[in-house]
C-alpha cells in the first residue's frame, strides 16, 4: 500500500489558512512560476479548482510534479469540502476523495464523483488505502489530519513553508494535544516562496 502523507502549504508559524479559511498568500507560488505541472492526459493540475492550472518555479517543479502524480486519494474534512465544494467532484490530484464528516454528502452532490463520507477516521483511511491502491494517500492538513495523525495513521509529514506570519487561524497540525516525533527531514528543497520539507513520522 501507498504511503500516508499529511501535507499542505503553512505559514512559518504554523496556519493553514487565517480565521476566516482564506489560505492569502499561502498558494501564491503554486500559480507564479513558469512550469507547468501536467497530467498523464496533458491536461494541467488545478489545485485551486478554479481553472488555472498549476506553474510552478523550475526549483519546485520536480518535487510537485512527482507528489501530485503519486496521489491517488486525498483526504479531507468537512470544513474544507464546504468551503471548496468537493472541488465541483474534479480533486486537483488522483482519482477519489474521502471526506472525515459527520453528516452524510449532500443530497445530489455531484454522483458521478468517487467521493465518500466516512464518519470515523480510521476508517476514513482505510477506505482512503483501499481506494488508493499502491499510490499515495493524501491528508489535507487542519483538523481531521491532526486526529489522523493522533490515531497513528500517518506515515509522513510535508510542508511547503511559505515565508508569511499570519499570527493566527486554522493550525497546520490542529488542536492536536499530544507530543508526536518526526524524523529529520528527508526532503528540504528550496523553491521560490516556498520550502519543501518532508518528515517521516517516527514510530
Amino acid at each position: 500500500m501507498g504511503a500516508v502523507i499529511m501535507h499542505s502549504a503553512v505559514s512559518v508559524d504554523g496556519f493553514i489558512a487565517d480565521d476566516e479559511g482564506q489560505v492569502g498568500p499561502l498558494h501564491e507560488w503554486y500559480f507564479s512560476g513558469d512550469v507547468p505541472i501536467v497530467a498523464g492526459q496533458g491536461e494541467q493540475y488545478d489545485h485551486s479548482g478554479a481553472g488555472g492550472g498549476i506553474k510552478v518555479s523550475r526549483a519546485s517543479a520536480d518535487y510537485v510534479r512527482s507528489m501530485w502524480e503519486s496521489i491517488g486519494t486525498i483526504v479531507m474534512g468537512r470544513t474544507l469540502f464546504d468551503q471548496v465544494n468537493g472541488w465541483e467532484g474534479k480533486p486537483p490530484a488522483g482519482d477519489h476523495v474521502v471526506v472525515v464528516s459527520h453528516r452524510p454528502k449532500p443530497e445530489g452532490w455531484h454522483p458521478e464523483a468517487s467521493c465518500h463520507f466516512v464518519d470515523d477516521v480510521t476508517a476514513a483511511i482505510d477506505k482512503a488505502r483501499e481506494l488508493a491502491g499502491d499510490r499515495v494517500v493524501a491528508v489535507n492538513a487542519g483538523d481531521a489530519g491532526a486526529q489522523i495523525l493522533a490515531a497513528g495513521l500517518v506515515d509522513e509529514v510535508a510542508m511547503d513553508v511559505v515565508p508569511v506570519v499570519f499570527g493566527s487561524g486554522r493550525r497546520y497540525f490542529g488542536a492536536i494535544a499530544d507530543r508526536h516525533l518526526l524524523e529529520d527531514p528527508h526532503v528540504v528543497i528550496q523553491g521560490e516562496r516556498v520550502l519543501h520539507l518532508r518528515f517521516k513520522v517516527r514510530r
